[in-house]
């Protein structure tokens, strides 16, 4: 077949669309397709050489998607390449606009997509051009300034893109890449995140296996362990994890996971945010930053299999302390995460199997047979989901995520899936009360009913389920239950699309050769035509109670609701499927038996009718000629009979009868043409009766009739759609159908059978258009000349006739001709358009109905329009028309697009992803070839725009902007619609539109006004006619919008037209990326809403391309001090935009540093980048010799190749121009900044207030000032001097806010000033700031420390130390209060924050000053001083290849801190928050002053649980004990502020991440809380433990010692003397079992058991009012421990009965009567045992023996349980 192709195309194809080969028409296909290719490659190549992006390139890349869309890739190999260098040079053009480069991105995705077709050997993409365009895009540093914009889908595009070229990056990219981005890995930095989220993007991870030293090996170590050693969930560590998960798909078998296996799963466990334990705090960056699920799974599924099995474990461990999550009556924000888990796990491992065992080898490389999944592999997978997903089955959120996920299980293992799932279907059918589990039952069935029809050797006994499943469901069709009936019309069409209905039991006595399963189905297949029969009754019932009468009254609607809508669309096609599968006797019983329904009942037309005539047009289009010799003579001669009286055909309200026949006889007439001819005669005689009835209802049922002849007779299309080519019509003696049962149809031997139009039926087509069409354009046109009267139901009876001719016979006619309108755009190459066969061959003989429609609709609409333009039913016909003699040749977009997306649904529902190899049923197959057909009469896009389509389109504009609304936003949809069809008709029709906005046209109405308005904004999908990418019609466009303002229809009280305009800006701002245009807008008085307009529209035409032109640059510097606030604030952006402009460019040179091992951290070749006070530049010398480095992250990790340095002064453009020096536009801007007046005018409005407490620290402004102190240094200070001494002294918030964002904007603006100048300013500064910093507020902190941390932002610490000297004073020092020191202390921690690892030396002299005040009595000052001590000690962290750090290190703090801390260890008394009154004279005693100390600690452990990468486990413990002592055990919130801070840190401690080599200390310093004196504390550590032990599990578990140590630890605590520790334990102790991290084991039962079983001491009898004796016994407590024990095992399986509880139980219930707590305890345990497994006490009660039952019953029931 390949070979035969080759030889009529000249070339091997790459990959076409096999659906095309099977097209009545696909001979024709490949000389179209060459053709069309070489016109594509010959016109893309002109138009790349004459350099035309626009409209050449653009015009012809489109043509190429559209061939993609309906050929594939039918191109050769070379071409193929050659396509892909072409577009990948287009897409990296340095300035090529944003939308274009989108365009051509998205095809060169479509290009590069199977990556199979072309090798690394074919083709190689260099990397860097893609990372460039990244950059500048995503990372831009003009994007903030308003000089681009770009859209918001652009980031995913870039990201595909690359994605797709991965594959073909050269051998050496890898290690290209790392030096690249290696520099950026600073963790404090937020270059972190950007290196870490282009390694994730960029790096190529399928090179082959000779190549793996330059791929991956180069950097897998320093990254896992970079990994590994992160413990707090940074927000790049996820796009690591998508790294690590995609190098193990594209692996497997390459890499040794072992190792890290118990972290890896450990870690995916805590990143599903289970809620674990009693109280839980969760740290919020644990939700936002947690892995996404779907690499999760592909990880997962990479690392299964392999000789080591132990991924497999990890797995069952996983979902077996998650299974009880997925129980239904368990709800939380969670559960989405885990019902996606489960969806997808076993989607990606079919997919990886399919990958090893069925896929064509491909030259990517192949999973080594050591690391395949074996049989066992399988299994052991299958097995280990069933449990969840079962309990997923009944979930709140739909069974939807359970259904696909055992729809790919049962691909794998029908065996172990399918017989649970019967398990649960089979009771649901039966039960009435519990709808939700029949639709949950069904939807899984739905899911694997391949599978299980299909039988195969691993199931063979499925296929006998399947007749009493179905008979079982048919009860479901009930007309009372909505989504019942639906769920059940699925599962029948289900399973019927899959198995022929054939009775085979007569086999059982002619052939011998079945076997038992076999001879089963063929005796069960007799009850076929009963299900056929039942199902029927159950729809006639269904029928009967949904006819209108019975379900509205009289005054509501007669159209169908949307409910009924579905039914009807769910019946009929589960009815169709049915007659298409069952044999040809079972249909004549069917269609006898809905032929008299039919017939002896007459339907109203509304809702019941429409539903019989739906089956019965199902039974004719299955055996057309066995029903339409029923059905048409029986209505014709019903219809005749009562139109022998002539009054009945004026009637306004026709008889019921004369209409259902009328209904049902346009339904069955919608079958194979060929089959309706006999009957032409009575058809047409009919049609001629009844298509001028007087009556609506009537005479459109007559123009259905008409539309259907017409299609069947004149359309291309399958006429039948059987799961076996030809139906079952052979003897069963050679022939067995249930061989047939869920095959798949094959894709070479479909042997559709098509439609093809004969001679006779395209004959019979003509000859109605011209006995029925003809008479009513004359009549029309009569009408239209003013010649003859109609009345408006007689034109709009005509239009009716009209509108469903073209319906019908639209394929016949040919398109609408036309002259081309010349020069709409200059291109110097061709644009034509190229047209599609569709199997019609036009008949130039016959007359072009369509022209004549079109000639007789324009007369007739203008006649409509001048003289009565309220007949609105007219034109909305009208309009209709139109459209579709624009577009229709046979189908509408909107159907096939509904079409296209129920195709899918079914396909995803039934389809095999196992086997792949489009291996979907033949009716599906079958439908997916008309699709294709459908595809190609609607690919309409790039029409030559002619003469008529201009008249129709001046036409339709003309509607748009009618006065009746209805009829505008029609017009519109189909406006847009053909805007978007034709080229560049859009420069065309615009002045047209402008016309009506424009203010000298004085005859504008305002509807007129609103049409034109709505004709420029387009709708959601369409073109925007206000922003076509094309320059000459904005230059027409923008202004008139603006002008438009002055325009007497305009009328700003009219809301609608208020809004309109809000939409248009902002559709504008929205899609708008930026344009190069001189536009000057004239300023006339115009309402305030279009200066906003135009203020918009022109800040849009900043680029960073192209500078402004003078005249602009006044508008907006004018604009600073404009009366509007919203102009100002858009002029503040545009004046830095125009500062970023004009900026000139400073001089850099590269230095290369030394090249020294991989170490990062502080490093000698880095020591003199860190801030150090002996050695500042305080001379003008010692400033020029020092090199300063702006950006914190370089050389913290590595030095880059190339560093670039600014290079000396005299080398950098000079400064302080003279005004004669400066450019046009500098000077504006410094004329108008001279100008004192200007000045006041602009601070006074700086430092207004916008909305009252909401203002904040503004970018923008400060952008402003930074670029007018960078381009023009100091010119401006003296002037704004004096205004700035005035603001810092006014504590007004709004006053502070403006000074605050001038002083950051001249920090950072005087980055390349002079010594002289530098050291001048900060001598006006500091006096400055500390004013400031006296004057601080509550409302203005947060703007100081916005304003220092900008100020330090990528900024050299050597360059700001009079900055850091300052605030470095005495932050604490008590002046001003509290308040004043804890807002020092933040803002001088924003300004370190920003310095990162470059301030040791600062950092330590902080931490001894604030050392001794510690211990501070204010909480707003201590909370500030843990937040700031977080900071100190960020830098200390200890992740691989790092040196020490020179900053402060906690260790040794710790060490300081126990010591002052040892009062509260040593004591035993319980620790008091003394509140101390501040007045107190004396020292205070060494206790107050640690608790002070301690409540200061507390606050740092709880802010830096946040904010540090890794926890200081070890120093950390050592504060445990102690903190164990002070947290209550209540949740109480009354508790003072320590105990409630203790609680909180011990809360985010135990959640941490835990190292196995930290496990042994933690549990060791756990013991010895264990046995402290206080019962709080060993209660507490019993929380503490069961939350570590989860969020650790899989760590703690793969260290057995561990694993005993706990255990022992619980088992010791459930003996304590405190009955609260006992009961924790038992709680405790459950929790782990149900978790499986311990297992219920043998000798632990019968250690519970021998404890139960001690003996109590009598009771002695005590006298009355004696003191009760309340210690109780050590032998009380054994016993109850091990009551408590046996509860514990009980209640660890809430939600199944394993085969251990039953005696148990038995075991509890002896202890019923004894001695409290012990009865306590077992009251508690029988009745929470009630309450989990009352759901399925059926299945459980299975479990146990008569006797048992009996005492259980007993129990649970017993006097004693209500006691």
């Amino acid at each position: 077949m390949k070979k035969a192709q080759s030889d009529t195309l000249g070339f091997v194809p790459q990959k076409d669309i096999v659906y095309n080969k099977l097209l009545p028409y696909a001979h024709r296909l490949d000389d179209e397709s060459n053709d069309i290719l070489s016109k594509i490659k010959g016109n893309l190549c002109r138009a790349v050489q004459l350099r035309e992006i626009w409209p050449g390139v653009l015009f012809w890349t489109r043509k190429l998607s559209t061939y993609m869309r309906l050929y594939g890739r039918k191109f050769s190999k070379e071409d193929h390449v050659l396509f892909i260098k072409l577009l990948y040079e287009l897409v990296t053009i340095p300035k090529l606009e944003i939308s274009m480069m989108q365009g051509l991105a998205r095809l060169l995705i479509n290009l590069l997509k199977k990556k199979e077709l072309l090798s690394r050997e074919d083709l190689e993409l260099r990397w860097r051009p893609l990372y460039e365009l990244h950059d500048r895009i995503l990372f831009s540093k003009t994007e903030h300034l308003g000089l681009n914009w770009f859209p918001n889908s652009v980031e995913s595009v870039l990201k595909t893109l690359v994605k797709s070229c991965r594959p073909y990056f050269s051998d050496s990219a890898t290690q290209e890449m790392l030096d690249e981005w290696r520099p950026l890995l600073c963790p404090f930095d937020v270059t972190m995140q950007r290196a870490i989220s282009y390694f994730e993007l960029f790096l190529p991870t399928t090179l082959p296996p000779e190549l793996h030293h330059k791929g991956f090996k180069l950097w897998f170590d320093e990254l896992i362990t970079l990994w590994l050693s992160v413990q707090n969930l940074p927000s790049w560590e996820m796009h690591l994890v998508n790294l690590f998960a995609r190098l193990a798909n594209d692996n497997i078998g390459y890499i040794d996971w072992d190792p890290y296996i118990p972290k890896i799963f450990t870690r995916i466990l805590r990143s599903l945010n289970l809620p674990v334990g009693t109280s839980q705090m969760m740290v919020p960056r644990y939700v936002t930053n947690a892995y996404d699920i779907s690499h999760v799974v592909l990880w997962v599924s990479s690392l299964l299999g392999g000789p080591s099995k132990q991924a497999q474990a990890q797995l069952s461990g996983l979902f077996n302390s998650i299974t009880s999550f997925f129980h239904p009556s368990n709800h939380g924000r969670w559960l989405m995460k885990l019902m996606k888990l489960l969806q997808r796990l076993p989607a990606s491992v079919v997919r990886r199997l399919h990958r090893e065992r069925y896929r064509k080898p491909t030259w990517l490389t192949p999973i080594p047979d050591s690391h395949k999944l074996t049989e066992e592999d399988i299994t052991d997978f299958v097995e280990s989901m069933m449990q969840p997903v079962l309990l997923a089955m009944f979930s709140k959120t739909g069974s939807l995520d359970a259904a696909q996920a055992l729809q790919n299980l049962a691909l794998m293992r029908p065996e172990l899936v399918i017989p649970p799932v019967l398990e649960k279907t089979y009771p649901a059918l039966e039960t009435l009360t519990e709808p939700h589990q029949l639709t949950a039952t069904l939807s899984c069935m739905i899911g694997v009913a391949r599978s299980l029809v299909s039988g195969g050797q691993r199931f063979p006994e499925g296929p006998t389920h399947m007749l009493p499943l179905l008979m079982r469901a048919l009860p479901g069709v009930d007309p009372n239950d909505f989504s019942k009936c639906m769920i059940t019309f699925q599962f029948i069409a289900t399973f019927v699309t899959l198995v022929p209905l054939v009775d085979c039991s007569s086999a059982l006595h002619e052939r011998t050769d079945l076997t038992e399963v076999e001879r089963e189905m063929c005796s069960a297949s007799a009850e076929f035509e009963d299900f056929v029969l039942l199902f029927m009754d159950r729809c006639f019932a269904l029928i009967d109670s949904s006819t209108l009468e019975q379900t509205r009254e009289e005054t509501e609607t007669e159209k169908m609701t949307h409910l009924e809508s579905l039914v009807e669309l769910g019946l009929s096609s589960t009815f169709s499927t049915i007659l298409t599968q069952c044999s040809l006797d079972i249909f004549k019983v069917a269609l006898e038996k809905v032929f008299n329904f039919a017939t002896t009942n007459i339907f109203e037309t509304r809702v019941a009718g429409r539903m019989v005539a739906d089956m019965c047009r199902a039974a004719s289009k299955c055996h057309p000629a066995e029903s339409l010799k029923l059905f048409v003579p029986h209505c014709c001669n019903a219809i005749n009979q009562i139109a022998v009286n002539e009054e009945v055909l004026n009637e306004e309200e026709l008889d019921k009868e004369f209409l259902w026949n009328l209904q049902l006889l346009s339904e069955v007439t919608r079958v194979d043409g060929d089959k309706v001819l006999p009957y032409r005669s009575n058809l047409v005689q009919i049609l001629q009766l009844t298509l001028h009835l007087k009556c609506k209802q009537g005479y459109t049922l007559a123009c259905n009739l008409l539309h259907h002849i017409l299609r069947s007779s004149a359309l291309i299309y399958p006429t039948e759609y059987c799961s076996v080519p030809g139906g079952f019509h052979q003897p069963t003696s050679d022939y067995l159908p249930i061989k047939e049962w869920g095959r798949p149809g094959d894709l070479w031997n479909l042997d559709i059978r098509w439609h093809v139009p004969s001679v006779v039926e395209t004959s019979f087509a003509f000859y109605l258009l011209d006995l029925i069409l003809q008479p009513e354009l004359q009549r029309l046109q009569r009408f239209a000349q003013g010649e003859q009267d109609m009345s408006r139901d007689d034109v709009l009876q005509s239009l009716t006739i009209i509108q469903h001719c073209l319906l019908g016979a639209g394929s016949l006619m040919p398109p609408l001709k036309g002259e081309p309108i010349p020069e709409l755009v200059h291109s110097m190459v061709n644009l034509d358009e190229t047209t599609l066969y569709t199997g019609v061959e036009y008949d130039d003989s016959r007359e072009n109905y369509r022209d004549a429609v079109c000639r007789v609709m324009r007369q007739l609409l203008h006649y409509i329009l001048e003289h009565s333009e309220d007949d609105t039913k007219s034109l909305f016909s009208i309009i209709k028309i139109i459209s579709d003699l624009l577009h229709f040749k046979g189908s509408h977009k909107h159907e096939f697009d509904s079409r296209w997306k129920s195709f899918n649904l079914v396909k995803k529902s039934m389809e095999n992803r196992l086997h792949g190899r489009k291996q979907h049923i033949r009716a599906l197959l079958i439908d997916r070839v008309m699709l294709q057909h459908e595809l190609r009469k609607l690919t309409v896009e790039g029409c030559q725009y002619r003469s008529i389509h201009q008249e129709l389109m001046r036409d339709l504009l003309r509607l748009s902007t009618s006065t009746y609304s209805q009829v505008r936003s029609r017009a519109q949809n189909v406006l847009y619609t053909a805007l978007a069809t034709y080229n560049f008709c859009c420069r065309d029709l615009i002045p047209h539109v402008l016309e009506f906005l424009n203010p000298d046209n004085s005859s504008v109405t305002q509807q007129q006004f609103k049409g034109a308005l709505y004709c420029l904004l387009g709708n959601h999908s369409g073109v925007c006619l206000a922003n076509l990418h094309d320059w000459d019609c904005i230059a027409l466009t923008w202004p008139a919008i603006v002008r438009s303002g002055l325009s007497s229809a305009m009328s700003l009280e009219k809301p609608s037209i208020v809004r309109l305009f809000d939409d248009l800006a902002d559709k504008i701002h929205r899609q708008y990326e930026t344009i190069v245009c001189n536009t000057c807008f004239v300023k006339h008085s115009r309402p305030w809403k279009f200066e906003h307009i135009a203020i918009g529209f022109l800040s849009l035409l900043l680029r960073d391309d192209h500078e402004l032109p003078p005249p602009a640059v006044t508008f907006f510097v004018k604009s600073l001090n404009h009366d509007s606030l919203y102009v100002r604030k858009v002029a503040i952006s545009a004046v830095a935009g125009i500062m970023k402009q004009i900026k000139r460019p400073h001089k850099k040179v590269p230095v290369s540093p030394s090249d020294g091992v991989v170490a990062a951290g502080d490093r000698l070749d880095n020591q003199w980048l860190q801030y150090n006070s002996s050695s500042l530049p305080r001379t003008q010398q010692d400033w020029d010799s020092c090199v300063f480095v702006e950006k914190t992250h370089w050389g913290y990790y590595c030095w880059p190749r190339k560093l670039m340095m600014y290079a000396p002064l005299e080398e950098q453009p000079k400064q302080n121009l003279t005004r004669e020096e400066m450019t046009e536009r500098e000077q504006i801007i410094f004329d108008h900044f001279s100008d004192p007046v200007f000045i006041n005018q602009f601070i006074e409005f700086l430092s207004l207030e916008d909305r009252k407490g909401k203002d904040k620290f503004s970018p923008r402004r400060f952008c402003l000032f930074k670029g007018l102190f960078r381009n023009f240094s100091d010119v401006f200070l003296p002037l704004l001097r004096p205004h700035m001494e005035r603001l810092v002294a006014d504590s007004h918030e709004s006053k502070q806010r403006c000074v605050a964002e001038i002083i950051s904007g001249l920090i950072r603006g005087c980055k390349h000033w002079s010594y002289s100048k530098v050291e001048s300013l900060w001598e006006v500064l500091c006096p400055l700031l500390r004013t400031a910093l006296s004057n601080i507020t509550i409302e203005t902190y947060a703007d100081w420390g916005t304003c220092i941390a900008t100020a330090c932002e990528s900024r050299d610490p050597r360059k700001l130390h009079w900055l850091f000297e300052m605030l470095m004073e005495s932050p604490v020092n008590g002046e001003g209060g509290s308040f004043v020191d804890a807002c020092r202390l933040y803002v001088l921690q924003g300004g370190l924050a920003q310095q990162e690892w470059r301030v040791p030396e600062l950092l330590h002299r902080l931490l001894q000053y604030l050392e001794p005040k510690l211990t501070q009595v204010y909480k707003n000052v201590r909370e500030r001083i843990g937040s700031v001590l977080t900071y100190i000690f960020m830098i200390d962290v200890n992740l691989p290849y790092t040196q020490p750090t020179t900053s402060p290190r906690i260790s040794d703090f710790t060490e300081r801190i126990l010591l002052q801390l040892k009062p509260l260890t040593e004591g035993d008394e319980e620790i008091q928050n003394h509140v101390v009154e501040e007045n107190e004279v004396g020292e205070q005693d060494e206790r107050t002053q640690a608790i002070k100390l301690l409540k200061t600690v507390l606050k740092w452990l709880i802010a830096s649980a946040g904010r540090s990468f890794s926890t200081a486990v070890p120093e950390q413990l050592r504060l445990l004990p102690l903190l164990f002592k002070i947290a209550p055990v209540e949740n109480d919130d009354s508790y003072d502020e320590l105990k409630r801070d203790a609680k909180t840190c011990l809360s985010l401690m135990s959640q941490g991440l835990l190292y196995t080599e930290q496990i042994p200390m933690v549990l060791r310093a756990l013991q010895e809380i264990a046995g402290s004196s206080s019962w709080h504390a060993r209660y507490t550590v019993l929380t503490y433990l069961q939350i570590m032990v989860f969020y650790n599990l899989f760590t703690f578990m793969s260290d057995q010692k561990a694993v005993n140590d706990v255990r022992a630890l619980v088992i010791r605590l459930l003996e304590d003397e405190q009955l609260e520790v006992r009961e924790m334990a038992a709680t405790t102790l459950s929790g782990f079992l149900q978790c499986n991290f311990l297992s219920m084991e043998a000798p632990m039962q019968a250690h519970f058991e021998a404890m139960c079983k001690t003996s109590l001491p009598k009771k002695r009898k005590r006298e009355l009012g004696s003191i009760v004796d309340t210690i109780p016994s050590a032998d009380l407590v054994r016993r109850h421990a091990g009551v408590l024990g046996l509860s514990a095992c009980i209640l660890s399986s809430p939600y199944d009965v394993p085969t251990w509880m039953p005696q148990l139980l038995m075991d509890l219930s002896a202890h019923l009567n004894d001695t409290q707590p012990i009865e306590m305890t077992v009251k508690k345990t029988l009745s929470n045992f009630r309450r989990t497994h009352h759901d399925n006490w059926q299945q459980h009660k299975q479990q146990f023996t008569d006797d048992q039952l009996l005492v259980l019953t007993d129990l649970l029931v017993s006097p004693c349980y209500y006691a």
